[in-house]
């Protein structure tokens, strides 16, 4: 199983997961033509898509579904909240019904060879989630867009192979930052993102020793940089009581603007 991050971060996010028998997208909050340029950088293009799972409605996550959709006819799994906010999206278009295929927190589905479980996450959206895929016995855990997270998600994400979790700011750039009072206290909020800080706790208690990548994602363009998340992280692995430190882990940082190396579960 493989996985290419397209895009990663406030203003657009797409990542690939795939087999040699099946292809999907996680999110389209990209141009159609982003992403098609991504999948031909993997050898791919839109008409390999076997299916687009949405996380949330939010336009950085959606922005460029109606146009695949509507282009590829691609099924789009999304849980019933979800789909009834991407059906009155603003500029998402007439979208065929057929192609929505509901899903729901804690119930898995097959994509053809691969086998998904969305998982329940805390944000500002209608009805949100977040993915653990699994093909044969690897697995993949992929959760941003979390305010906070808990037992449940720790259960969830435990046991994978490669991992892509959410750092999206550094709490000190944020405050003294040139955001609103109001934007800044939902980010930090329980239904807004994860810190740097708060995803190395999260990652320390999801470390095992089969754990092939970490990948961070979702980092905020004005409240992070890519170097102070990868540090803050490693650092805060290192500063646990546990047996592992972080740099025992490959750890890498999805980009915003460029697709990431493709990275392959043994």
């Amino acid at each position: 199983m493989n996985l290419c991050s397209i895009a990663s971060g406030s203003s657009g996010n797409c990542i690939y997961v795939g087999t040699q028998a099946t292809h999907i997208l996680l999110d389209v909050g990209i141009s159609g033509k982003r992403t098609e340029n991504g999948l031909n950088n993997i050898g791919l293009s839109c008409k390999d898509i076997d299916g687009i799972l949405i996380t949330h409605e939010h336009s950085d996550h959606i922005c460029g579904l109606g146009v695949l959709a509507r282009r590829y006819q691609i099924p789009i799994y999304a849980t019933p909240g979800t789909i009834a906010a991407i059906r009155t999206a603003p500029g998402m278009g007439e979208i065929d019904a057929s192609l929505f295929v509901p899903v729901e927190a804690d119930t898995s589905f097959t994509v053809k060879d691969m086998i998904v479980k969305p998982m329940r996450i805390s944000h500002d959206a209608r009805e949100p989630v977040a993915y653990c895929i699994r093909h044969g016995n690897r697995k993949i855990g992929i959760a941003t867009d979390m305010g906070t997270y808990n037992r449940y998600t720790v259960e969830c994400l435990k046991g994978m192979d490669l991992l892509f979790l959410e750092a999206n700011h550094d709490v000190n750039m944020l405050q003294v930052g040139p955001y609103p009072y109001a934007l800044k206290q939902r980010i930090l909020g329980e239904r807004g993102h994860l810190s740097n800080e708060t995803s190395g706790r999260l990652l320390r208690e999801l470390l095992h020793d089969n754990l092939q990548a970490v990948v961070l994602g979702h980092l905020s363009k004005d409240n992070n940089l890519p170097e102070l998340a990868y540090e803050t992280v490693r650092v805060e692995l290192s500063m646990g009581e546990g047996e592992y430190r972080g740099n025992e882990f490959p750890i890498y940082v999805a980009s915003r603007s460029k697709a990431s190396p493709m990275i392959r579960i043994a």
